[in-house]
């Protein structure tokens, strides 16, 4: 066969024949050749061996290169590292978790003349090349030459594809062998991603300056705009930076910087994208650089910083830590912050620290600098500590000489200072506001506070402020700080009561209350208050702690421990008679929450601060609300009813028994301790609380659909002054916020559960009334009261009117022989010490 084959001429054969016949005849030829020169001549032989040397080492160099080189596969699957953006309940961005500047776009979101001025600055052939430039890799080698040895960094040479490989795979060392790797990741980049897909990923990573990273964030940080919104002469400035990021923004490059901008826009116009004119125009315009872009965040610290605190916990904050981490997995967080709420909240909370701060004396500095430690401008930058207060600053004296002294800022600026206390002195971190030519002392309030608001249907937070300023501190007294709510308890014990055979009727003794303290103290009584017998409402009302505690001892402390404990007040509440008059602690979160059940029929929500989290790509990988809705993504409507979600919440609490608490907190409003909030004309329900001391004051309520709470005290307890009752400081918060946001408050009456009776009674007998109706008079003695069906009061007779009558004429003849007494939620000091120093 083989004889046939090489006796054939060329033209017989078949394709696969003939070109088997041609390798042979040139290969033996060349074999030929190769052996004669190779015996002949001894140049030949060097070379030969020169060559085959060259390409050896050039294998093991690629080798070597190669070997630990990341996969250029990666990229199709890179994540850009986005920071997490945190939307409001109107879904407007209120915020954003960021260490570093980005956002991703689409390369159809580059506008084109963008595209342009980068590939004029650092790649024109960029559409045309396999991922190296020859002739810019010559120049740089070039380059690199004439600069050896003198410490300066040759540039030039790397192309776009070159230079995203560096960012996302290499790193920035300076050497030879990385400029190899470069070139051969650039080639294997172009193997597995678009041209457009190469310049998507560059414009989106590449490092700007400003803690800025892709053109996007970096057109926020140099010009405070989108890049869709910036002209020539701005695009042309963000495509000179990749070779200086960190220069040609800076104070006192502005030279050096429009030099090299003129250079891009040159190049543009070269290159055919843009008109003579058009470059002369644009090289006319000033840099326009602006300093400090316009905040996007809303003064929400301690609702931000809660949110935060639950994403970290469920996704983790780095990218180690997942692919939705906090700090790079570019979250969209869907909150339920109600912007004008949170303002309301936070500015009538400040209003009432500063209210009951008054004339009081500087309660001294926020912080102190030591002025050995370095620069103090440098100190105060790091120190992050600062407040948004009418036109509040925080600096630092930088002088004290008996009445003179000096403040200075961040920035290094430094001015007079007035107002001075006798205490401050220099290094002293301190608020002040602008006077004269200089500033005045201010003084953040030594009291502090917290308040929440929350939606009782759906336990969704719609505002929450943790303090004064989160600033000056991040301590967030609405979620973290444990203290004692006083009266604003009571309303549970109550709700225990009813459970046990109570009824808002029912007389309780306010004259005295009795206990054991041991075999060597026995018994002791403790008289206090409006003695005699009066329906459990009037005990709510007026705060009687005689009368709440004979109800919680009546019911069983055992019970009235298990209802704060089912309600999530208090976590490990103890049996005794303190607990019922709030010694046990809790946050202003979780009280009300509690509040939020009553208004609810007793269902209690668990309170959220985020509805649901996305994803990057827009996917719900989260979300508070999990009720089912069966029937919600049926594939054709089928005529059956809507379908609806479930209600909301776990039942903590009989429905009718939260109606009757919520009812008779109305009357607290009305007439009791907090008719402060009565000119409001809406139907408020609340309770105000003091604890001992007074050391903690308190106020909770709202309506039925939303609920407010708030307390006030010393983050080291003490005594508040004998004045503060959470009636007249606390109270006055709540009524504020009110009025600030009016509008989102629905004057619609409460709406009773299944299974309420509601019955004219007389309020001082807590008897049935049929001869009468209630008036619009908050003192009218016939009111209406809700009932549980078979508990309702037996008719009031003429002699339970004159009993009434002659009970308060003789409480009147007491007072008047006693002397006249202040009217508050407390009763004798040592009532409130021998129960655990609460009332």
């Amino acid at each position: 066969m083989s004889n046939e084959v090489s006796s054939a001429e060329p033209g017989d054969l078949s394709f696969p024949a003939y070109f088997g016949y041609r390798v042979k005849r040139d290969l033996g030829g060349a074999l030929s050749w190769f052996a004669q020169k190779w015996r002949s001549s001894f140049l030949f032989k060097l070379f030969a061996c020169a060559v085959v040397g060259a390409m050896l080492l050039w294998l093991a160099l690629w080798l070597w290169l190669a070997s630990d080189l990341p996969e250029a596969e990666s990229l199709v699957e890179y994540q850009t590292p986005l920071p997490t953006v945190v939307r409001g309940a109107d879904g407007e961005i209120v915020h954003s978790y960021a260490r570093e500047r980005r956002v991703q776009l689409q390369y159809a979101d580059f506008p084109e003349q963008l595209v342009e001025a980068y590939l004029s600055a650092e790649d024109k052939t960029f559409f045309s090349h396999g991922g190296v430039d020859v002739t810019g890799t010559a120049n740089a080698v070039f380059d690199y030459a004439i600069k050896f040895g003198s410490g300066e960094r040759a540039v030039g040479g790397s192309t776009i594809t070159q230079q995203l490989a560096k960012i996302l795979l290499l790193g920035d060392e300076y050497s030879i062998s990385r400029k190899l790797k470069e070139m051969i990741l650039a080639s294997r980049i172009e193997g597995v991603l678009e041209k457009e897909e190469i310049l998507e990923l560059y414009l989106n990573e590449i490092p700007l300056g400003r803690r800025s990273f892709g053109v996007q964030a970096a057109a926020r940080a140099y010009f405070d705009k989108d890049v869709g919104e910036l002209d020539l002469h701005e695009v042309a400035f963000l495509a000179i930076l990749p070779k200086a990021p960190e220069r040609y923004g800076r104070e006192g490059q502005e030279s050096a910087a429009l030099a090299r901008r003129d250079f891009v826009l040159r190049q543009m116009e070269e290159n055919g994208f843009i008109t003579e004119a058009e470059r002369a125009a644009a090289a006319a315009q000033p840099l326009g650089l602006v300093q400090q872009r316009s905040q996007r965040s809303a003064d929400a610290g301690y609702f931000l910083e809660e949110v935060r605190r639950q994403l970290i916990e469920d996704f983790g904050e780095t990218a180690e830590d997942g692919e939705n981490s906090v700090y790079a997995g570019g979250l969209w967080v869907r909150t339920s912050l109600d912007v004008e709420m949170q303002e309301a909240a936070r500015d009538s909370l400040r209003r009432g620290l500063m209210r009951y701060h008054g004339r009081r004396a500087w309660s001294g500095p926020i912080a102190t600098i030591n002025f050995d430690d370095g620069p103090w401008a440098s100190q105060l930058a790091s120190s992050f500590l600062s407040v948004r207060y009418e036109d509040w600053r925080v600096g630092v004296v930088t002088t004290r000489t008996g009445s003179s002294a000096t403040v200075g800022f961040t920035d290094g600026e430094e001015a007079p200072l007035t107002n001075l206390p006798n205490a401050l002195k220099a290094g002293d971190v301190i608020a002040v506001s602008p006077s004269g030519n200089g500033y005045r002392v201010e003084t953040i309030p030594e009291a502090q506070g917290g308040i929440v608001v929350q939606n009782a249907q759906t336990g969704r937070v719609l505002a929450m402020q943790g303090g004064f300023d989160h600033r000056l501190s991040d301590f967030n007294r609405a979620t973290q700080a444990y203290r004692q709510p006083g009266s604003t308890i009571k309303p549970f014990v109550y709700a225990t009561g009813l459970d046990n055979g109570m009824t808002p009727s029912t007389q309780i003794d306010n004259t005295r209350y009795c206990y054991y303290q041991g075999r060597q103290l026995g018994q002791k009584c403790i008289r206090g208050g409006r003695a005699g017998q009066f329906p459990m409402r009037y005990g709510l009302e007026q705060s009687q702690n005689i009368m709440t505690v004979q109800i919680g001892m009546q019911a069983g402390m055992d019970n009235v421990v298990e209802t704060i404990k089912t309600m999530n007040i208090s976590d490990d509440a103890d049996p005794y008679a303190a607990t019922s008059l709030g010694s046990e602690e809790t946050t202003v979160s979780r009280l009300v929450a509690a509040y939020g059940a009553l208004a609810n029929h007793g269902r209690l929500n668990t309170p959220t601060v985020i509805d649901y989290v996305q994803d990057r790509n827009g996917k719900v990988i989260w979300r508070a609300d999990r009720r089912p809705c069966n029937g919600c993504n049926m594939a054709a409507y089928d005529g059956s009813p809507m379908p609806r979600f479930g209600i909301k919440g776990r039942q903590a609490m009989d429905a009718r028994t939260a109606f009757q608490i919520m009812h008779m907190l109305e009357g607290v409003v009305s007439r009791g301790t907090a008719t402060t909030l009565n000119d409001l004309g809406l139907p408020l329900f609340g309770k105000t609380g003091t604890t001992s001391g007074p050391k903690d004051v308190w106020f909770v309520g709202g309506t039925q659909r939303l609920v407010a709470g708030a307390y006030m005290g010393f983050d080291t307890p003490r005594n508040m002054g004998g004045y503060a009752f959470g009636g007249t400081i606390v109270a006055p918060i709540i009524k504020d916020l009110i009025k600030s946001s009016r509008r989102k408050w629905s004057d619609l009456p409460a709406i009773a559960p299944e299974g309420i009776r509601m019955v004219r009674v007389d309020r001082r007998t807590g008897k049935r009334v049929l001869d009468g109706w209630p008036s619009g008079d908050a003192k009218s003695s016939i009111i209406w009261e809700a009932f549980k069906p078979d508990t309702v009061p037996e008719r009031s007779t003429r002699q339970d009117e004159i009993a009434a009558k002659r009970d308060e004429i003789l409480e009147l003849i007491r007072t008047s022989r006693e002397g006249p007494r202040a009217r508050n939620e407390g009763e004798p000091a040592n009532f409130a010490e021998d129960q655990g120093g609460i009332y």
